[in-house]
């Protein structure tokens, strides 16, 4: 099966369409505040409109309330709302349940222990995503463009699909799947020429990297 490509943090035409074009299966729209990717609605509302129908669309929101989570999934009506932050097991379920949308959960990892509270998380959302823990006193807990130790994933099994985040881009993607034996990437910071303003040819290059051959990333 090909190796999944998440494009996070869109927030312009050129790069929604540029990551059309590169074969990204999703494209992440941002809703935090503390973000330099962060989205108004009607930001929000017209990217998802360009991108509908070409690729998967994911509402980004961390540790927020009912409210801003609605107005999120009002404004793009995405295929998953994805958590990003010290959101609950709990919590997990209750948004996917309340809000009737796939959940992508993110968990922030430093070393192995942080995995095991993935049990919990493989029953109450519907995809798993691996990234860095943020450094400390950061204003966000993802785009930071931080890694961990791929090695710590290689050899897991888990019962939900998952990507890889932290850290990624295009001279390292590839590396990165074979480390961890990753089934599917992430990447925001990554792909930019500067923080927020995603770069096409970045992007194209990514998606090129991270769909190498099989053979080529084995270990």
């Amino acid at each position: 099966m090909p190796i999944r490509v998440k494009i996070c943090g869109i927030t312009s035409a050129d790069a929604a369409d540029a990551a059309v074009r590169a074969g990204a299966d999703f494209a992440g729209l941002a809703f935090h505040p503390g973000s330099p990717r962060n989205l108004k609605p009607e930001q929000a509302a017209s990217l998802a409109a360009r991108l509908r129908g070409r690729l998967r669309i994911v509402a980004l929101v961390a540790d927020a309330k009912d409210d801003a989570i609605a107005a999120a999934v009002a404004a793009a009506n995405p295929d998953f709302i994805q958590l990003h932050g010290r959101e609950t097991p709990d919590r997990t379920g209750e948004i996917r349940a309340r809000f009737g949308k796939p959940v992508i959960k993110a968990i922030a990892v430093a070393d192995a222990s942080d995995l095991s509270q993935v049990a919990a998380y493989e029953m109450a959302a519907d995809m798993l995503l691996f990234d860095a823990k943020a450094p400390e006193r950061a204003t966000r807990p993802g785009g930071h463009g931080t890694a961990f130790d791929w090695q710590l994933l290689r050899g897991r099994s888990f019962s939900r699909p998952w990507l890889l985040a932290g850290g990624l881009d295009a001279g390292n993607v590839a590396r990165a799947i074979r480390s961890a034996q990753a089934p599917g990437v992430d990447t925001s910071s990554g792909v930019e020429s500067a923080p927020g303003v995603k770069s096409p040819e970045l992007i194209r290059a990514f998606v090129a990297n991270a769909r190498t051959p099989a053979e080529e990333t084995q270990p």
